[in-house]
Order: C-alpha cells, then sequence, then structure tokens
C-alpha cells in the first residue's frame, strides 16, 4: 500500500516537473531578448515633453522583466530633433518620439499628426485617434515612409507665443519673422508674415540676437524653462494653429512587424500611458508657471479678433488649396474636419456649457 502511494506521488512529481520544464522554453519564447534605441526630438530640459518617451521606456521594459529595453536619446544625440523621422525611415534607429508636423516640408499630410490650425482640441483629437479611425488613416499615410505611428502625449492647446513687440491689428504681422510650426507657417505667410522652422532649443538665442520677433513653442511650463519672457515679452493666446498638438511615436515598419504580438500590444499600451500622462503633467503644471510668468512681467493678451478671423479665412484657403494637388491631404482633411464639426454640436451643449459657468463663478 504504502508502495503504491509513493509511485503515485512520484508520478505526480514526474508530471509535475515535466509540465514546469515543458512551460518555462514557451514562456521563454515569449519574452525574447529585445533592445532599441529612440531618439527624441526634444532636450531633456523639456522634462514634460521629452519624458514621455521614458515613461514608454520604463513601462515597457517593466511589462516584460527587462526583456525589452529601448534606449533614449535627447535631441542632437544621434540625429538632430528634426530629423528624427528620418532615422526612423532610414532604420538608423528603431522609433523616435516627435511632433510629426515638423515633417510638412515631405508633405502637408504630415501635420494631421499633430495640429492643424483650427482643427480638433486635445480630447477630440485623442477621440479621432482612437475611435474615429484617425490612426488607421495616418498609419496607412505613414506607410509610404516606412513609419508605424502611436499616440505619444498631448500638450493641450497651446498658447499663440512671445512677441517682442504687441500685435494690435493683422497689419502688425506683416514682415514679422516668427518661429512657428508645421502649416501654420503657411497661413501666417497669408498675412504677411514670414515663418522660421527652428528647434526648440535655438529659439531663445535667435529671440535674443534678433534674428526673430516671435515665437510659439507650447505653453506656460516649457516656455518658462526655455525664458522666452526675458527678450519677448508679449505673451498672446491661443495658439489657435494648435488646439491640441498630438505627439507620436514613431516606429520603423519593418521592425514593428519583426515584433512578437505581445510585445507589439506592450508598446502599444506604454504608448497610450505615455499619452495620457503628457497632457496630465501639463495640466497640473500650466497654472502654476502662468501666474510665475506674469509675476515676472510677462504680458498676457489674446489675439484681436480681426487676426483671429484672417487667420481662419487664410486656413480655410491654403487647405482648398493643398487639397486640389494631394489626394491624401486631401482624405484627412475631410475625415478631420467632418469629426470636428459633431463634435463640437456635442462640446457647445455639455462641455462649453459646464466649463462657461464654471469660469464666470470663479471670477465671482
Amino acid at each position: 500500500m504504502e508502495r503504491r502511494k509513493f509511485l503515485k506521488s512520484a508520478s505526480i512529481g514526474t508530471a509535475a516537473a515535466a509540465a514546469t520544464t515543458l512551460a518555462a522554453p514557451a514562456v521563454a519564447q515569449t519574452q525574447p531578448k529585445v533592445s532599441w534605441r529612440l531618439t527624441s526630438s526634444f532636450p531633456k530640459s523639456l522634462d514634460t515633453i521629452y519624458g514621455a518617451a521614458e515613461v514608454l521606456a520604463k513601462a515597457v521594459s517593466e511589462a516584460t522583466d527587462g526583456n525589452f529595453q529601448i534606449q533614449v536619446f535627447a535631441a542632437g544625440e544621434l540625429v538632430p530633433g528634426l530629423q528624427a523621422a528620418d532615422a526612423v525611415t532610414a532604420g538608423t534607429v528603431e522609433m523616435c518620439h516627435t511632433a510629426p508636423y515638423y515633417y510638412v516640408g515631405k508633405d502637408p499630410t504630415f501635420a494631421f499628426g499633430t495640429a492643424v490650425p483650427f482643427g480638433l482640441n486635445a480630447r477630440q483629437l485623442n477621440a479621432w485617434f482612437y475611435h474615429g479611425g484617425g490612426m488607421d488613416l495616418l498609419n496607412e499615410f505613414y506607410g509610404r515612409y516606412q513609419i508605424h505611428g502611436l499616440p505619444g502625449g498631448n500638450t493641450g492647446t497651446q498658447m499663440g507665443g512671445w512677441f517682442r513687440k504687441e500685435i494690435k491689428t493683422v497689419a502688425d504681422m506683416s514682415g514679422l519673422k516668427m518661429r512657428i510650426g508645421g502649416l501654420a507657417g503657411r497661413v501666417i505667410t497669408k498675412l504677411g508674415a514670414v515663418p522660421q522652422q527652428i528647434a526648440g532649443g535655438d529659439i531663445y538665442p535667435s529671440l535674443e540676437k534678433g534674428t526673430i520677433d516671435a515665437a510659439e513653442w507650447v505653453g506656460p511650463y516649457d516656455d518658462e524653462k526655455l525664458g522666452f519672457y526675458k527678450v519677448a515679452p508679449h505673451y498672446y493666446y491661443p495658439g489657435w494653429w494648435e488646439g491640441g498638438a498630438s505627439l507620436q511615436f514613431f516606429i520603423n515598419k519593418a521592425k514593428w512587424a519583426e515584433l512578437p504580438k505581445n510585445y507589439q500590444a506592450i508598446v502599444t499600451s506604454a504608448a497610450a500611458m505615455a499619452n495620457v500622462d503628457m497632457q496630465a503633467k501639463y495640466d497640473a503644471r500650466n497654472p502654476a508657471a502662468l501666474k510665475r510668468l506674469a509675476q515676472s512681467g510677462a504680458q498676457l493678451h489674446p489675439f484681436p479678433n480681426d487676426v483671429m478671423e484672417a487667420s481662419l479665412k487664410a486656413s480655410q484657403e491654403l487647405y482648398a488649396e493643398i487639397s486640389k494637388e494631394n489626394e491624401a491631404f486631401r482624405k484627412m482633411h475631410d475625415a478631420v474636419m467632418a469629426f470636428r464639426n459633431d463634435e463640437y454640436l456635442w462640446w457647445q451643449i455639455a462641455e462649453f456649457g459646464y466649463d462657461a459657468f464654471m469660469i464666470r463663478s470663479r471670477r465671482s
């Protein structure tokens, strides 16, 4: 009897050991060692916008028990910030964190990955990306450049930038040299201004030397770090060209296809985490930064209404012009504007109604 018990126990133990032996390689096969490099378009000093890449890398490492490592490099450490997407296309790096609208010189359709003048706000943009077919459309386009994109953060509605002199009418835009990103540069050209494409770290010296007359960047938290208020005291709002500016993770399409499906899922989830985290950080940090800027001498101004109206008209003209010659742009533009119009049917009832009341209540 004891012998039978012993043999039964031994056989159970052997089976359990065999199961363990078989399970270990199966688990190991789903967790291969992968090492990637990510180049950012931003300097480390801009901890919120640069930090989104670090949030993603940390989440991916932790979810894979350290088997999938993504090393993050600041702008200029591997490639210049405005060449990050080129490095991904060429396969020099596996991925980057950037603002797609930096690449409108290649094709204006890239702008829809970040923001277009008088487009979607941050929440609406995420709704379009995740549930309005936006990322499917973008990835269809990005595929031309061997890129797979994922949303990677949002700044919320940006400020209208720093000006050395006041802007009182549309006429004050004539001849103004302004650092500005994306399609907004082509819009302000219609108002007589001269757009400049300058990386974040180079804006302050350009303002200080008078090489440019104005510059937009993000909002109070980042703008304070860059010190623009010291050389251009007039701070305008809103940034009508970036109602919600999205950053994205660009991944080399071939490298993406090589990843196991579970690693693709992990990277997608980590990017979504970084996407939410960046927006939350900016919303939490901008109010205090705005107060400090005002105390330091920044002069807040809303854009004059005639400037806003002229900018809207110029934007619509530009969209019509590009759409005639660029089918990918037209397809994206039509999708975004249809989505925006429906979103504002809802926004004007609930969101705007609530916010307008609460702002009035705060003032009283």
